[in-house]
């Protein structure tokens, strides 16, 4: 546990899911309705820190809150992302998983996903 981390440090209330290793909570500053978090209970940095266990129970509450997702928001679609580092946008020095619920409409035109992070290279079916 580090004092510092917003992660480590949460009010238990927050929870809305939770396994031996990891927790889920709904996003404080969500990009779309359901956006939430899944978060290893061990305070660790990078994901590639993960030990094969912590991954497996990781991925679990990832699964298990899509479907609970499935069933509150009804979205059409879902990014799954990880920023490991400050290069990548890490922003708390905690390793979380962003699901975030899509919806069609949301963008105007989505295609090329997770490669938005960098525009310039976000339309490579074009080139």
């Amino acid at each position: 546990m580090a004092p510092e981390c917003p992660f480590c440090t949460l009010e238990k209330g927050r929870v809305v899911a939770s396994n031996s290793l990891a927790f889920a909570i709904s996003d404080g500053y969500p990009v779309s309705p359901g956006h939430t978090l899944a978060i290893p209970h061990r305070h660790v940095e990078s994901f590639f820190e993960l030990s094969p266990q912590e991954h497996d129970a990781l991925f679990e509450i990832v699964r298990e809150q899509k479907r609970v997702l499935d069933g509150e928001f009804a979205p059409h679609a879902f990014n799954i992302g990880i920023n490991d580092g400050p290069a990548a946008g890490q922003t708390v020095a905690h390793v979380h998983v962003h699901l975030i619920p899509r919806y069609r409409g949301d963008v105007a035109n989505p295609r090329g996903g997770v490669r938005w992070v960098l525009p310039a290279k976000s339309r490579y079916w074009t080139e």
